[in-house]
């Protein structure tokens, strides 16, 4: 039996495309001034130093930026297309939400992967004292952790992947206030991408470090050019500082 296509799943196809003209225009920022950054750090040579599994540094370095526009873009796609057309549940049921997650899943591991080869390939480039660098990358990495616990133990990893947009069951919920939900409703993006930042830091990598600051400031573009938009229309504005789920 075919699902019913609630109300908004009805919304022209243009809909798809709210605020992705600004998503792409700050990529398209973004990547302009990572080319300017690549090009003045390059007058270092240490920058383009290294290889890791039979693949040069600069190798490693776009596939770090590639991975993340690759997933973002791909969230976008599929919360777009289960939001205002209801295509994964109305043609695959509840296995599309599996079939979403398993293509998240291999894009957003893939994306620390290839972070962490960057960081192998590129060790040692940065010429700051290893002990201060593993002391940050520690401080950093507490709350990361504090934070997965807190959604694997009162978040559910479902609703930090979205699940909100494919089960209108998950939109009547309660508000999540432990954990580290305690002190900030958006824990996914405020400390769960300090983990981009760990494989520079412990390497000690120009290049893996680079790639971290353009993985952190772009998922605040995936934020507010495709989460925040759907979440008022999925909850009207009232609750959203709560329901905030992440990619």
């Amino acid at each position: 039996m075919r699902a019913r296509v609630p109300p908004f799943a009805r919304i022209k196809w243009t809909t798809m495309f709210e605020r992705q003209g600004l998503h792409w225009l700050l990529l398209g920022l973004l990547l302009a001034g990572l080319l300017s950054a690549t090009a003045l750090v390059c007058r270092d040579e240490a920058f383009l130093v290294g290889s890791c599994a039979g693949l040069s540094t600069a190798a490693w370095f776009w596939m770090a930026i590639a991975f993340p526009v690759a997933h973002q873009t791909y969230v976008w796609l599929c919360w777009r297309l289960e939001l205002h057309k209801h295509w994964f549940t109305r043609h695959l049921g509840e296995a599309g939400f599996r079939l979403y997650t398993a293509g998240f899943a291999f894009l957003g591991l893939g994306r620390l992967v290839v972070l962490i080869g960057l960081g192998i390939a590129n060790e040692n480039t940065l010429a700051v004292n290893e002990t201060w660098l593993d002391a940050l990358a520690t401080l950093l990495l507490l709350p990361a952790v504090y934070l997965f616990y807190s959604v694997a133990r009162y978040f559910t990893f479902k609703r930090a992947l979205g699940i909100d947009h494919f089960d209108p069951s998950y939109r009547t919920k309660p508000l999540v206030r432990e954990g580290i939900f305690r002190y900030t409703s958006n824990g996914m993006y405020t400390f769960g991408f300090l983990a981009v930042w760990l494989p520079g830091l412990y390497t000690a990598s120009q290049a893996a470090l680079l790639a971290a600051l353009f993985s952190h400031v772009y998922i605040w573009v995936h934020y507010y050019c495709t989460e925040l938009p759907d979440m008022k229309r999925i909850y009207g504005g009232a609750t959203l500082s709560a329901t905030v789920s992440g990619s």
